[in-house]
């Protein structure tokens, strides 16, 4: 008899966790200054006006106002809910 357990348990059990990347706010919802738009890997989605793209390609929100797309689905801008916003675009 064995009196070691096989390879194969031992080099097994190992599974990341998700990272929930995607949407987190969708067209016509409102979202505050610094709110996070979309987590992704690369850039799938584009940063239109009032809105950045952060380090790990995060796109975020410079206003408060509402999310829109456009280009396809594919450019992310906010509608800020203040005509005279002074953010930089």
């Amino acid at each position: 008899m064995a009196h070691k357990k096989g390879q194969g348990s031992v080099r097994n059990g190992r599974d990341s966790l998700s990272k929930r990347r995607g949407l987190k706010a969708y067209g016509g919802q409102a979202v505050t200054v610094g709110s996070i738009i979309v987590t992704q890997c690369g850039t799938k989605f584009h940063p239109g006006r009032f809105v950045r793209i952060a380090k790990d390609c995060s796109i975020f929100s410079l206003v408060e106002g509402k999310v829109y797309f456009d280009q396809g689905g594919r450019r992310i801008n906010v509608q800020p809910n203040d005509p005279t916003s002074t953010a930089i675009c």
